[in-house]
């Protein structure tokens, strides 16, 4: 292995006690691995994102290094509309999903989406170059981490596709680790896993944790932590962020129990990124910098907008309703934690619930969010009771 830079040695070492210190780190060996990985040279020029938009630092910037090694997400790819595309994730989070993959000596591990190939040196400091594998959608970014890797002594098996389809050659894998964002659990993978392997991916806002089985089923919980990544993309995909459709002219409109800022609770925001998928939001503020309406879409065309308790609709599918029916579940089930949710994969279908309560379980990929199996109440709750009297 070729020597690492050594300007870092320390700010790398104050990394790693910081992440044990918070308990992000557990074992020695990730420990080891954060120490010893240099962060810097994954990334030159990069942004930081603030309330006031990105700040970019350039590699001659002085903040550069300690910027590197702060608990931050660096952005290092934007789209022409300056909408950041590819990043290096927040350490703490990297760390939390590493220990979270349980990896042991000779674990051969598939990774989706190299991106900058800093987390690919980590596994590959972890258990070895030979038994990790890496894939990126983007085959320019992906020859960039090759080179990366290279440089900083490292050479796992780096290729350019799509993710999603995994790579059977190189199985079976006996982990299987994503860093961007998913609506479902492609499959393939699962095809692909060892019995006993497990998955570590992020879903809607969190990130699940699967047990794959004998029989090709899988499940698990979803860790207590937010995780926000940017969305998988397929080949050809540039990434843009999608803009709102304008007003649709054949809108419905009926009184709505759910408040527009009811949609910033972090516990509704993640049970919604389950329940409707692949749907956008955006907030509307009025003056006092209050959210006074919100916009909700999907790619098929269903549009929604929440305003002043009247929900407006239209498209194939009413997006407020699978909202609406959404919380008031939220609410039946005692307002749950992400780690109170369990998703199962079984024969390409793919279920979330809340453990240990009687609501309902969510299809992932049902873009209409129509909850499956166990009732609702019968009767809708008072508003105070639907938002959690906030």
């Amino acid at each position: 292995m070729n020597p690492v830079p050594t300007a870092s040695a320390g700010l790398r070492r104050e990394l790693a006690d910081r992440l044990r210190s918070t308990g992000a780190v557990k074992s020695d060996q990730w420990y080891e691995a954060f120490a010893a990985v240099p962060r810097e040279a994954f990334v030159r020029a990069f942004a930081v994102g603030t309330q006031h938009g990105p700040v970019h630092l350039t590699p001659e910037d002085p903040r550069r290094l300690s910027t590197v090694y702060s608990d931050d997400s660096l952005l290092t790819r934007f789209d022409a509309a300056g909408v950041p595309t590819s990043s290096s994730t927040l350490p703490t989070l990297m760390a939390l999903m590493l220990e979270a993959l349980d990896v042991a000596d000779g674990n051969r591990v598939l990774e989706v989406a190299t991106g900058t190939g800093c987390n690919a040196a980590l596994l590959s400091h972890r258990v070895g170059d030979g038994n990790v594998t890496t894939i990126e959608v983007d085959p320019e970014l992906a020859r960039a981490a090759e080179r990366r890797l290279a440089r900083a002594g490292y050479r796992p098996t780096v290729l350019a596709g799509d993710g999603r389809a995994g790579h059977p050659d190189g199985g079976p894998y006996d982990r299987l680790i994503a860093t961007c964002g998913f609506t479902g659990i492609p499959p393939a993978w699962l095809e692909q896993m060892t019995p006993g392997g497990i998955i570590v991916c992020p879903v809607g806002g969190g990130v699940v944790r699967l047990v794959v089985q004998k029989d090709g089923t899988a499940a698990g919980a979803f860790l207590p932590d937010a995780a926000f990544f940017m969305p998988v993309r397929g080949i050809g995909e540039n990434g843009t962020t999608p803009v709102p459709p304008p007003l649709p002219d054949n809108c419905s409109s009926r009184p709505c129990y759910v408040e527009p800022a009811d949609l910033l609770d972090d516990g509704i925001h993640f049970l919604l990124n389950l329940a409707v998928p692949r749907a956008m939001t955006r907030f509307i503020h009025d003056a006092a910098g209050e959210v006074a309406a919100v916009n909700m879409w999907q790619p098929d065309g269903a549009w929604a907008e929440l305003r002043h308790g009247i929900a407006r609709q239209a498209g194939p599918r009413r997006i407020l309703d699978a909202v609406e029916t959404a919380i008031i579940a939220y609410e039946a089930a005692g307002r749950p934690r992400r780690e109170r949710y369990r998703l199962r994969v079984d024969a390409g279908r793919q279920w979330v619930s809340v453990a240990d309560s009687d609501g309902p379980t969510w299809e992932l990929g049902r873009p209409h969010g129509r909850p499956l199996g166990r009732g609702l109440p019968a009767e809708r709750p008072a508003a105070a009771a639907v938002t959690g009297g906030r």
